[in-house]
């Protein structure tokens, strides 16, 4: 049986390598929600739905990768916690036109677990920063 650990770090590396819904579901439960209070993720509210967009984010920025900075277990709460930084530069197709602006962007993911799978994960992100430094917005 995997620890609960293990199961995130899993989760992690696969949606943060912009794997998408097919290599993050065996770590999911079936309906697992998602929220984040970033303008870029209002409507999602899938986790399924979180993973294809970072899909589609690696995809717009190839050299997409992070640098975690913290993670915990807090068994008491059933939560794991990631801190990191996402950085890449945007050279890809797939949405506005390649900019070639770079971004360091804080994030956390907090991943509750019902069991041995994440049932809701709440993403925390100032987007705004991020697009500023893309040449988004």
């Amino acid at each position: 049986m995997a620890s609960t650990a293990d199961i995130a770090m899993k989760f992690f590396d696969a949606c943060e390598a912009g794997k998408g819904w097919k290599a993050c579901k065996p770590y999911c439960a079936p309906n697992a929600s998602f929220d984040c209070q970033a303008e870029p993720l209002a409507e999602v509210k899938t986790l399924q739905g979180y993973t294809d967009w970072m899909q589609g984010l690696i995809k717009m920025m190839p050299d997409g990768r992070y640098d975690l900075k913290s993670f915990a277990v807090d068994n008491e709460r059933n939560n794991v916690t990631a801190y990191a930084i996402f950085k890449a530069t945007h050279t890809g197709e797939g949405g506005p036109p390649p900019t070639g602006k770079s971004t360091q962007s804080d994030y956390v993911y907090n991943m509750h677990f019902d069991g041995e799978k994440i049932s809701h994960m709440t993403k925390i992100w100032n987007s705004g920063w991020a697009l500023k430094e893309l040449g988004w917005s």
